[in-house]
């Protein structure tokens, strides 16, 4: 595992405008997806998943890091950001793994280098577990896979998950100013908040104000946590650490030191799991290193993308099959 020391040259810049972003049709539902420009010259793909109660914008500035090398689609989860609610209520980790995989066919005409962040880490390890062909290459940052040792963030997770429990906390959330809301968000997720810039944190505030309008957003996001929930008490093949095992596309899983929701401790656990696996150790970021450090997390993925990109070329019939370790 490499222990970066660097994060302490990635500059918080003005940022830039988020994505354009447009309904995506998946036939049976509708999701919002936000693009960055096409590099040309028959350039891969790069589909990008958010957390739980993030979206599409979570990925704007890692997405401009890698826009020369990949055409980038950051997706809203059904019932998050710009997406509608799940017209069959559906929220689990294995509906937004299949609203992921319809989204990569619509999408690419080839395998795609797959990103995901927490929720997303494991929506995006069941997609490259039972659909290989459609990953090229595996990036997880602070991926949300099932871990029983009591921790802060998740036992708040949890909470919420039970019946009665997150209809009744999300009505009395909805009553504090989101201003405040957001700065226990962000102090949650980030190592350090003074790496969010104010003008990121107005567009947040007005995103979350427009949130607590839509009716369907406190039941999607705690149908979405009762899903994660789900997923760390589930037994058998569909266990998500099993689902690991069986992913062959080579992975990059990024830790924090500093994260506070999923124990970055568990690197050791993918180190032995995944059967192609890269791990970085950030000692200075916490739960969204993608957002904290998107130099230092863009510098990782582009080393990934280019083994990919080369493996694809010298054995193009194994796309989406990488080999086994060794």
């Amino acid at each position: 595992m490499r222990d970066r020391s660097d994060e302490e040259g990635d500059t918080v810049d003005e940022p830039i405008p988020h994505w354009p972003g447009e309904l995506l049709d998946l036939d049976d539902r509708k999701i919002h997806v936000r693009s960055s420009p096409d590099p040309g010259g028959d350039a891969d793909r790069a589909i990008f998943v958010h957390g739980l109660a993030g979206s599409a914008t979570n990925w704007t500035d890692l997405m401009d890091r890698l826009k020369d090398v990949v055409a980038g689609h950051a997706i809203d989860l059904p019932g998050a950001g710009l997406s509608p609610a799940a017209p069959d209520g559906d929220y689990s980790v294995a509906a937004h793994a299949r609203t992921v995989a319809a989204a990569i066919e619509r999408l690419s005409s080839k395998p795609v280098h797959l990103f995901g962040n927490s929720l997303g880490g494991a929506v995006s390890v069941r997609v490259a577990a039972t659909r290989p062909d459609l990953v090229r290459s595996l990036t997880l940052i602070s991926p949300a896979l099932p871990d029983l040792l009591p921790r802060y963030g998740p036992a708040r997770v949890a909470l919420s998950a039970l019946p009665g429990v997150g209809e009744w906390a999300m009505t009395r959330l909805t009553a504090i100013p989101p201003e405040r809301r957001l700065t226990a968000t962000l102090a949650m997720c980030y190592a350090d908040t003074a790496r969010v810039h104010p003008e990121r944190f107005r567009d947040a505030v007005e995103e979350l104000r427009r949130r607590d309008e839509l009716p369907h957003a406190a039941s999607a996001l705690v149908c979405t946590a009762r899903g994660i929930v789900a997923e760390y008490f589930r037994r058998g093949r569909d266990n998500l650490w099993r689902l690991a095992s069986r992913v062959k596309a080579p992975t990059l899983v990024i830790h924090g030191r500093h994260d506070r929701l999923v124990d970055p401790r568990m690197a050791a656990r993918a180190a032995r799991t995944f059967p192609r696996v890269r791990l970085v150790l950030l000692p200075m970021a916490g739960h969204v290193a993608q957002m904290e450090y998107p130099d230092v997390v863009a510098r990782e993925a582009r080393l990934l993308i280019a083994e990919a990109v080369r493996e694809a070329v010298v054995s193009p019939s194994t796309l989406g099959n990488a080999r086994a370790a060794g």
